[in-house]
Protein backbone atom coordinates (compact mmCIF):
# COMPACT_ATOMS: atom_id res chain seq x y z
CA UNK A 1 0.00 0.00 0.00
CA UNK A 2 1.25 3.58 -0.84
CA UNK A 3 -0.08 5.76 1.47
CA UNK A 4 2.26 5.74 4.42
CA UNK A 5 5.77 6.02 6.24
CA UNK A 6 6.43 1.87 4.63
CA UNK A 7 8.18 0.77 1.69
CA UNK A 8 6.71 1.37 -1.60
CA UNK A 9 4.17 -0.74 -1.90
CA UNK A 10 -10.64 -4.57 -7.69
CA UNK A 11 -13.57 -5.76 -10.10
CA UNK A 12 -15.87 -8.17 -11.62
CA UNK A 13 -20.00 -7.21 -11.11
CA UNK A 14 -22.32 -9.64 -10.30
CA UNK A 15 -25.38 -10.19 -7.74
CA UNK A 16 -25.45 -13.43 -6.30
CA UNK A 17 -26.36 -15.00 -3.13
CA UNK A 18 -25.25 -17.87 -1.68
CA UNK A 19 -25.88 -19.78 1.33
CA UNK A 20 -26.26 -17.59 4.23
CA UNK A 21 -23.84 -14.45 2.66
CA UNK A 22 -24.66 -11.55 1.73
CA UNK A 23 -23.22 -10.31 -1.55
CA UNK A 24 -22.86 -7.03 -2.78
CA UNK A 25 -21.84 -6.58 -6.73
CA UNK A 26 -22.68 -4.04 -10.04
CA UNK A 27 -20.86 -2.46 -12.68
CA UNK A 28 -18.34 -4.17 -15.44
CA UNK A 29 -15.21 -5.43 -15.42
CA UNK A 30 -12.04 -3.52 -16.73
CA UNK A 31 -9.76 -3.46 -19.79
CA UNK A 32 -6.90 -5.30 -18.71
CA UNK A 33 -3.02 -3.97 -19.93
CA UNK A 34 0.38 -5.62 -19.62
CA UNK A 35 2.22 -3.16 -17.18
CA UNK A 36 3.41 -3.87 -13.23
CA UNK A 37 5.64 -2.00 -10.68
CA UNK A 38 5.38 -0.88 -7.26
CA UNK A 39 3.37 1.95 -5.56
CA UNK A 40 5.37 4.97 -4.58
CA UNK A 41 4.50 7.61 -1.46
CA UNK A 42 2.05 10.22 -1.88
CA UNK A 43 0.19 12.86 -0.13
CA UNK A 44 -3.65 12.65 0.81
CA UNK A 45 -5.69 13.52 -1.68
CA UNK A 46 -5.86 17.30 -2.99
CA UNK A 47 -9.41 18.92 -4.61
CA UNK A 48 -9.73 20.55 -8.06
CA UNK A 49 -9.67 19.08 -11.86
CA UNK A 50 -11.99 17.79 -14.16
CA UNK A 51 -14.43 15.05 -13.98
CA UNK A 52 -12.50 11.57 -15.57
CA UNK A 53 -13.25 8.36 -16.42
CA UNK A 54 -16.81 6.70 -16.58
CA UNK A 55 -19.75 6.15 -14.26
CA UNK A 56 -20.56 2.79 -13.97
CA UNK A 57 -23.60 1.46 -11.44
CA UNK A 58 -22.20 0.15 -8.38
CA UNK A 59 -23.85 -2.86 -6.28
CA UNK A 60 -27.18 -4.64 -6.04
CA UNK A 61 -27.88 -7.46 -3.06
CA UNK A 62 -29.47 -10.65 -2.88
CA UNK A 63 -30.06 -12.69 0.13
CA UNK A 64 -32.46 -15.25 -1.06
CA UNK A 65 -29.96 -18.35 -1.34
CA UNK A 66 -29.71 -19.70 -4.74
CA UNK A 67 -30.73 -17.02 -6.75
CA UNK A 68 -28.96 -14.54 -9.16
CA UNK A 69 -29.79 -11.21 -10.43
CA UNK A 70 -28.91 -8.78 -12.64
CA UNK A 71 -26.78 -5.87 -11.35
CA UNK A 72 -28.80 -3.00 -9.94
CA UNK A 73 -27.80 0.88 -9.52
CA UNK A 74 -27.23 0.99 -6.18
CA UNK A 75 -25.99 -1.94 -2.95
CA UNK A 76 -28.63 -1.56 0.00
CA UNK A 77 -28.49 -3.82 3.33
CA UNK A 78 -30.35 -6.38 4.19
CA UNK A 79 -32.47 -6.69 7.49
CA UNK A 80 -32.68 -10.57 7.36
CA UNK A 81 -30.47 -11.97 10.17
CA UNK A 82 -27.31 -14.04 8.55
CA UNK A 83 -26.90 -17.67 9.84
CA UNK A 84 -23.58 -18.66 11.62
CA UNK A 85 -20.79 -20.01 9.56
CA UNK A 86 -17.67 -21.99 10.42
CA UNK A 87 -14.49 -21.01 8.96
CA UNK A 88 -11.78 -23.72 8.96
CA UNK A 89 -8.47 -22.53 7.09
CA UNK A 90 -10.78 -21.73 4.02
CA UNK A 91 -7.54 -20.02 2.04
CA UNK A 92 -6.24 -23.90 1.43
CA UNK A 93 -6.95 -26.39 -0.84
CA UNK A 94 -10.31 -28.05 -2.28
CA UNK A 95 -12.31 -26.70 -4.70
CA UNK A 96 -14.08 -23.57 -4.06
CA UNK A 97 -16.70 -23.16 -1.64
CA UNK A 98 -19.43 -21.01 -0.79
CA UNK A 99 -19.52 -18.64 2.08
CA UNK A 100 -20.59 -19.79 5.56
CA UNK A 101 -20.18 -23.22 4.82
CA UNK A 102 -18.60 -26.11 6.87
CA UNK A 103 -14.73 -26.89 5.37
CA UNK A 104 -12.64 -29.57 6.63
CA UNK A 105 -9.92 -28.04 8.43
CA UNK A 106 -5.94 -29.39 8.05
CA UNK A 107 -4.91 -31.43 11.25
CA UNK A 108 -2.71 -28.07 12.29
CA UNK A 109 -6.00 -25.92 12.27
CA UNK A 110 -8.65 -25.85 14.86
CA UNK A 111 -12.49 -25.07 14.02
CA UNK A 112 -13.27 -20.90 13.95
CA UNK A 113 -16.54 -19.99 14.19
CA UNK A 114 -17.44 -16.50 13.23
CA UNK A 115 -20.66 -15.01 12.03
CA UNK A 116 -21.38 -15.12 8.42
CA UNK A 117 -19.73 -12.20 6.60
CA UNK A 118 -21.13 -9.75 4.28
CA UNK A 119 -19.33 -9.92 0.77
CA UNK A 120 -18.82 -6.99 -1.29
CA UNK A 121 -18.14 -7.49 -5.23
CA UNK A 122 -16.84 -4.68 -7.81
CA UNK A 123 -14.77 -1.76 -7.64
CA UNK A 124 -13.49 -0.35 -4.87
CA UNK A 125 -10.16 2.58 -3.79
CA UNK A 126 -8.04 3.00 -1.51
CA UNK A 127 -6.46 6.33 -0.57
CA UNK A 128 -4.25 8.00 2.27
CA UNK A 129 -6.76 9.78 4.41
CA UNK A 130 -10.60 9.05 4.50
CA UNK A 131 -12.38 11.77 2.11
CA UNK A 132 -14.59 14.49 3.73
CA UNK A 133 -18.09 13.15 3.95
CA UNK A 134 -19.05 15.43 0.54
CA UNK A 135 -16.32 14.26 -1.35
CA UNK A 136 -17.72 10.50 -0.72
CA UNK A 137 -21.02 11.14 -1.59
CA UNK A 138 -20.59 13.37 -4.71
CA UNK A 139 -17.91 10.07 -5.66
CA UNK A 140 -20.82 7.59 -4.81
CA UNK A 141 -23.02 9.30 -7.13
CA UNK A 142 -20.80 9.76 -9.84
CA UNK A 143 -17.91 7.00 -9.86
CA UNK A 144 -17.49 3.64 -10.61
CA UNK A 145 -16.44 2.94 -7.44
CA UNK A 146 -18.54 1.05 -4.84
CA UNK A 147 -16.11 0.58 -1.70
CA UNK A 148 -13.43 2.41 0.07
CA UNK A 149 -10.56 1.56 2.27
CA UNK A 150 -10.04 3.13 5.82
CA UNK A 151 -7.20 3.16 8.12
CA UNK A 152 -8.45 2.37 11.10
CA UNK A 153 -4.94 2.37 12.88
CA UNK A 154 -1.48 0.59 14.24
CA UNK A 155 1.29 2.91 15.32
CA UNK A 156 2.44 2.38 11.28
CA UNK A 157 -0.62 3.96 9.85
CA UNK A 158 1.33 7.34 8.02
CA UNK A 159 -2.02 9.34 7.67
CA UNK A 160 -3.72 11.69 9.95
CA UNK A 161 -7.32 11.07 9.59
CA UNK A 162 -9.46 13.87 11.37
CA UNK A 163 -12.54 12.65 9.63
CA UNK A 164 -12.50 8.89 10.36
CA UNK A 165 -15.02 8.78 13.29
CA UNK A 166 -18.14 6.68 13.84
CA UNK A 167 -20.39 9.70 12.34
CA UNK A 168 -18.30 9.42 9.63
CA UNK A 169 -18.71 5.48 8.79
CA UNK A 170 -22.36 5.30 9.29
CA UNK A 171 -22.83 8.41 7.22
CA UNK A 172 -20.76 6.99 4.08
CA UNK A 173 -22.44 3.77 4.72
CA UNK A 174 -26.00 5.18 4.31
CA UNK A 175 -25.31 6.81 1.15
CA UNK A 176 -24.34 3.03 -0.49
CA UNK A 177 -20.54 3.17 0.33
CA UNK A 178 -19.43 -0.62 1.63
CA UNK A 179 -15.92 -0.18 3.25
CA UNK A 180 -12.84 -2.19 4.04
CA UNK A 181 -10.61 -1.66 7.05
CA UNK A 182 -6.91 -1.64 7.18
CA UNK A 183 -4.96 -1.88 10.16
CA UNK A 184 -0.92 -1.39 9.41
CA UNK A 185 0.50 -3.39 12.06
CA UNK A 186 4.02 -4.16 13.13
CA UNK A 187 6.31 -4.61 10.35
CA UNK A 188 9.00 -7.43 9.20
CA UNK A 189 12.33 -7.01 11.42
CA UNK A 190 14.42 -7.60 8.44
CA UNK A 191 12.06 -4.69 6.90
CA UNK A 192 14.39 -1.10 5.70
CA UNK A 193 11.77 1.59 7.44
CA UNK A 194 11.71 3.31 10.00
CA UNK A 195 8.58 2.63 11.29
CA UNK A 196 7.90 3.00 14.89
CA UNK A 197 6.75 -0.64 15.06
CA UNK A 198 8.28 -3.65 14.44
CA UNK A 199 8.31 -7.36 15.07
CA UNK A 200 10.77 -9.03 16.86
CA UNK A 201 10.98 -12.61 16.98
CA UNK A 202 11.19 -13.13 20.64
CA UNK A 203 8.04 -10.74 20.88
CA UNK A 204 6.22 -11.83 17.73
CA UNK A 205 3.35 -14.07 19.28
CA UNK A 206 2.68 -11.41 22.25
CA UNK A 207 2.93 -8.32 19.79
CA UNK A 208 0.66 -9.95 17.14
CA UNK A 209 -1.89 -10.83 20.21
CA UNK A 210 -2.08 -6.86 21.24
CA UNK A 211 -2.24 -5.39 18.08
CA UNK A 212 -5.07 -7.88 16.65
CA UNK A 213 -6.62 -6.51 19.91
CA UNK A 214 -6.08 -3.60 19.24
CA UNK A 215 -7.15 -3.80 15.53
CA UNK A 216 -11.11 -5.27 17.12
CA UNK A 217 -11.07 -2.29 19.37
CA UNK A 218 -10.67 0.11 16.73
CA UNK A 219 -13.15 -1.24 14.25
CA UNK A 220 -15.47 -1.59 16.83
CA UNK A 221 -15.13 1.86 18.03
CA UNK A 222 -16.00 2.97 14.53
CA UNK A 223 -19.14 1.21 14.44
CA UNK A 224 -17.75 -2.27 12.80
CA UNK A 225 -19.51 -5.24 14.24
CA UNK A 226 -18.59 -8.58 14.59
CA UNK A 227 -18.53 -10.12 11.84
CA UNK A 228 -16.62 -7.80 9.86
CA UNK A 229 -13.51 -8.42 8.30
CA UNK A 230 -10.43 -6.37 9.22
CA UNK A 231 -7.14 -6.54 6.71
CA UNK A 232 -3.70 -6.82 8.44
CA UNK A 233 -1.56 -4.73 6.30
CA UNK A 234 1.95 -6.02 5.64
CA UNK A 235 4.68 -3.96 3.24
CA UNK A 236 6.90 -5.58 1.26
CA UNK A 237 10.33 -7.31 2.96
CA UNK A 238 13.06 -10.02 2.16
CA UNK A 239 10.92 -13.46 2.42
CA UNK A 240 14.41 -15.20 1.13
CA UNK A 241 15.09 -14.17 5.11
CA UNK A 242 13.71 -17.16 6.51
CA UNK A 243 13.94 -16.33 10.42
CA UNK A 244 12.46 -13.17 9.30
CA UNK A 245 9.62 -14.73 7.19
CA UNK A 246 9.14 -17.17 10.60
CA UNK A 247 8.85 -13.85 13.24
CA UNK A 248 6.25 -12.59 10.80
CA UNK A 249 4.21 -15.26 10.29
CA UNK A 250 4.50 -15.95 14.23
CA UNK A 251 2.69 -12.00 14.15
CA UNK A 252 0.54 -12.86 11.96
CA UNK A 253 -1.13 -15.71 13.26
CA UNK A 254 -1.46 -14.48 16.44
CA UNK A 255 -2.99 -11.13 15.68
CA UNK A 256 -5.43 -13.80 13.57
CA UNK A 257 -6.16 -15.41 16.71
CA UNK A 258 -7.08 -12.12 18.44
CA UNK A 259 -9.29 -11.12 15.59
CA UNK A 260 -11.14 -14.06 15.41
CA UNK A 261 -11.38 -14.29 19.16
CA UNK A 262 -13.96 -11.24 18.64
CA UNK A 263 -16.06 -12.92 15.87
CA UNK A 264 -13.90 -10.47 13.22
CA UNK A 265 -12.49 -12.07 9.97
CA UNK A 266 -8.73 -12.03 9.29
CA UNK A 267 -8.20 -10.37 6.32
CA UNK A 268 -4.38 -9.78 5.14
CA UNK A 269 -2.94 -7.51 2.42
CA UNK A 270 0.39 -8.13 1.39
CA UNK A 271 2.38 -8.28 -1.70
CA UNK A 272 2.25 -11.00 -4.34
CA UNK A 273 6.36 -11.10 -4.64
CA UNK A 274 6.91 -11.01 -0.85
CA UNK A 275 4.57 -10.26 1.70
CA UNK A 276 1.81 -12.03 0.43
CA UNK A 277 3.66 -14.86 -1.33
CA UNK A 278 5.19 -15.87 2.22
CA UNK A 279 1.78 -16.31 3.71
CA UNK A 280 0.55 -18.03 0.70
CA UNK A 281 3.74 -20.95 0.65
CA UNK A 282 3.96 -21.51 4.28
CA UNK A 283 3.81 -25.00 5.45
CA UNK A 284 1.92 -24.71 8.50
CA UNK A 285 -1.53 -23.38 7.43
CA UNK A 286 -3.43 -23.00 10.47
CA UNK A 287 -4.38 -19.34 12.05
CA UNK A 288 -3.25 -17.39 8.51
CA UNK A 289 -5.38 -15.18 7.09
CA UNK A 290 -9.36 -15.81 5.94
CA UNK A 291 -8.84 -13.25 3.42
CA UNK A 292 -6.15 -11.83 1.10
CA UNK A 293 -5.77 -8.62 -0.90
CA UNK A 294 -3.22 -8.99 -2.52
CA UNK A 295 -0.70 -6.18 -4.32
CA UNK A 296 0.02 -6.84 -8.05
CA UNK A 297 0.47 -4.06 -10.61
CA UNK A 298 -0.62 -5.97 -13.59
CA UNK A 299 -4.27 -3.17 -14.30
CA UNK A 300 -5.91 -6.32 -14.05
CA UNK A 301 -9.12 -5.72 -12.63
CA UNK A 302 -10.31 -9.38 -11.32
CA UNK A 303 -9.17 -11.36 -8.73
CA UNK A 304 -9.20 -14.83 -10.60
CA UNK A 305 -7.17 -13.84 -13.93
CA UNK A 306 -3.17 -13.76 -12.87
CA UNK A 307 -3.90 -14.71 -9.68
CA UNK A 308 -0.65 -15.43 -8.51
CA UNK A 309 -0.98 -18.49 -6.10
CA UNK A 310 -2.57 -21.61 -6.47
CA UNK A 311 -6.08 -21.43 -7.74
CA UNK A 312 -7.12 -23.36 -4.85
CA UNK A 313 -6.08 -20.42 -2.05
CA UNK A 314 -8.64 -18.36 -0.59
CA UNK A 315 -11.65 -19.25 -2.99
CA UNK A 316 -15.58 -18.53 -2.54
CA UNK A 317 -15.43 -14.91 -2.11
CA UNK A 318 -12.01 -14.38 -0.34
CA UNK A 319 -9.94 -12.30 -2.47
CA UNK A 320 -9.05 -8.94 -3.23
CA UNK A 321 -6.26 -7.22 -5.62
CA UNK A 322 -4.91 -3.75 -5.97
CA UNK A 323 -4.23 -3.90 -9.24
CA UNK A 324 -3.11 -0.08 -9.55
CA UNK A 325 -1.88 2.38 -7.62
CA UNK A 326 -1.41 6.34 -7.68
CA UNK A 327 -4.30 7.64 -9.92
CA UNK A 328 -5.24 10.93 -9.42
CA UNK A 329 -9.46 11.10 -10.37
CA UNK A 330 -11.63 13.51 -10.32
CA UNK A 331 -15.91 12.91 -10.14
CA UNK A 332 -18.54 15.70 -8.52
CA UNK A 333 -15.18 18.22 -8.42
CA UNK A 334 -13.99 16.83 -5.95
CA UNK A 335 -10.45 14.96 -7.52
CA UNK A 336 -8.62 12.20 -5.09
CA UNK A 337 -5.30 10.19 -5.60
CA UNK A 338 -6.28 6.88 -5.71
CA UNK A 339 -5.52 2.79 -5.65
CA UNK A 340 -7.84 0.50 -7.74
CA UNK A 341 -9.00 -2.46 -6.05
CA UNK A 342 -11.26 -5.22 -7.67
CA UNK A 343 -12.87 -7.12 -5.07
CA UNK A 344 -14.45 -10.08 -4.22
CA UNK A 345 -14.39 -10.22 -0.51
CA UNK A 346 -15.58 -9.21 3.19
CA UNK A 347 -15.97 -5.60 4.17
CA UNK A 348 -17.46 -4.14 7.51
CA UNK A 349 -20.25 -4.68 8.66
CA UNK A 350 -21.92 -1.06 10.04
CA UNK A 351 -24.26 -1.05 13.14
Amino acid sequence: MSHRSLPNKKRHYIALSVAGVLVLGGGAALAQAATSGRGAHRSPAVAAGTASGPSRPAGSVSTAAGTVKAPAARATDSTTPQPQGTVNSIRRGGPPTAPGSVVAAPPTAAPVHLPTPVVFTGQGFDTCTAPSPTTMNGWRKSSPYGAAAVYIGGRNRGCAQPQLTASWVHSVHVSGWRLIPLYVGAQPPCQTSNNPEKITAGAAAALGTTDGADAVAKAAALGMKSGSAIYLDMEAYDIANTSCVQSVLTYIRAWDRAAHAKGYWAGFYGFSQSSAAAVASAAQTGDLPDVLWYARYDNTADTTTGFPFANTLWTGHRRGHQYAVNKKETYAGATLTIDHDAWDAPVAIIG
